[in-house]
């Protein structure tokens, strides 16, 4: 499907069909009247679309276009930021090797348990250990303002018997052991009862006369 540009008649801009890379300049053409009238710095945000305009020139079709712009947006000219709006808020989801001399605001480590941090497959020596504890110290050192670590109680499985909780459990990392607990606030959800114990004791709240029942079969 095509984008549509369009000239003036009788004061009517009417589309017509126009080939790529054209579309953008057509939607360029048609959002820069809404640009000077929406925003005060209409100047710099036409500068971002004259660019963005000059980058489709190389792609041959659409699809290629909107590919490399998904992978690796363009920077933007845009040189005076504001606060950003509650849509314009963002997550930054990041390896911790990727951490290394990052730095946020606030931070969540995920999974601070054995198997994770240290990872399975890098107990096996001595310095593995280390390095893995060094990748702790990465994480925990990237928040400015306030660091939540997280260490789920269990991980869900599939394939355990229909009737358990289909679950296994896990432990804190080795790295933050008991003698450490009072340097951090612990916060926890509230403790749940297993499957089996709720649904016994939902089967015992209910109560069935079976004689009031029997008797209205046959009344």
């Amino acid at each position: 499907m095509k984008v549509t540009g369009f000239h003036d008649y009788w004061g009517i801009r009417i589309f017509h069909q126009v080939g790529w890379p054209g579309e953008i300049a057509a939607v360029r053409y048609w959002y820069e009247p809404h640009l000077e009238r929406l925003h005060e710095d209409a100047s710099t945000r036409l500068a971002d679309l004259v660019q963005l305009e000059q980058i489709a020139g190389g792609y041959s079709s659409r699809e290629k276009f909107l590919t490399e712009l998904t992978l690796d947006p363009p920077d933007a000219t845009s040189d005076q930021a504001g606060v950003p709006l509650l849509d314009e808020d963002y997550l930054i989801l990041s390896t911790i090797h990727s951490a290394k001399g990052q730095e946020w605001k606030n931070v969540f480590v995920m999974n601070a348990v054995d198997g994770c941090i240290p990872s399975d497959l890098a107990t096996g020596e001595q310095d593995d250990i280390e390095a893995e504890r060094r990748l702790l110290y990465v994480a925990m050192t990237r928040a400015k303002d306030s660091l939540d670590i997280m260490a789920p109680q269990r991980f869900y499985v599939h394939g355990q018997h229909s009737r358990g909780d289909r679950h296994v459990y896990a432990s804190r990392t080795r790295f933050i052991d008991r003698d450490m607990l009072p340097l951090f606030e612990a916060v926890s959800w509230p403790v749940v009862k297993p499957e089996e114990q709720a649904r016994q004791e939902a089967v015992q709240s209910v109560r069935i006369d079976m004689a009031v029942r029997l008797r209205g079969m046959w009344s």
